[in-house]
């Protein structure tokens, strides 16, 4: 997709029809969620409560960091799809519109710190080697709903996908090259990937000035 297709794509009404339905989290909303997260499991009362609870603080990491879909991330087994010494994690790509892309599989580089809590939690708890992420998702959907409603934040925020896009913005306004984003949501269509190079007027203007252009 080249400059002229990306301009004409956002003057588009497909543009603006996919824009408006993207939310996500800005960044002080994301510290206070994970820190939500993170609370939820340090507080638990007593080591087999701790247990449960981990796992679905790893899940908010996971989904938070590698930009993926819950089914994707559900799928990891962490005895063979994490390598613990480069921080990268395989996952199965699941394009619910296309069963050619069934068996792909892609690997994300994700921060140091989240393999390692990965493996805290398993040296705490080695039982669950193997199955540290097969939650039940409908759990994790409504933990993820009550703690960002308890965030104070609106209801349009209150789904696990909304990591995924948050994930991309983050990628995007960090100057990631589009091509690498869609590599990492798994896009098969750069089309895709460009509804998030939208920027408001206010925060094109902090790029520009933290990056000396202005």
């Amino acid at each position: 997709m080249d400059n002229n297709s990306i301009k004409s794509y956002y003057g588009s009404p497909a543009f603006s029809q996919v824009w408006q339905n993207i939310d996500y989290l800005n960044e002080k909303q994301l510290k206070i969620l994970t820190g939500k997260f993170r609370d939820f499991y340090n507080k638990a009362p007593g080591p087999r409560v701790a247990r449960i609870r981990g796992r679905y603080f790893l899940m908010f990491l996971f989904l938070r960091y590698t930009g993926a879909r819950i089914s994707e991330v559900a799928g990891i087994d962490d005895q063979v799809d994490v390598d613990y010494r480069s921080a990268d994690v395989t996952l199965a790509v699941l394009k619910r519109h296309n069963p050619h892309k069934k068996n792909m599989r892609k690997m994300i580089p994700v921060p140091l710190q989240a393999v390692t809590k990965l493996a805290r939690y398993l040296a705490r708890y080695p039982e669950m080697k193997g199955k540290a992420f097969s939650i039940d998702r409908s759990n994790f959907f409504r933990l993820f709903q009550k703690l960002t409603l308890e965030c104070g934040f609106s209801k349009t925020l209150a789904h696990p996908h909304v990591l995924r896009h948050t994930r991309a913005m983050e990628l995007v306004r960090a100057g990631v090259p589009l091509t690498i984003v869609q590599q990492i949501l798994g896009h098969s269509n750069l089309n895709t990937t460009a509804v998030y190079l939208q920027f408001s007027g206010q925060e094109a203007k902090a790029i520009l000035k933290d990056r000396g252009l202005i």
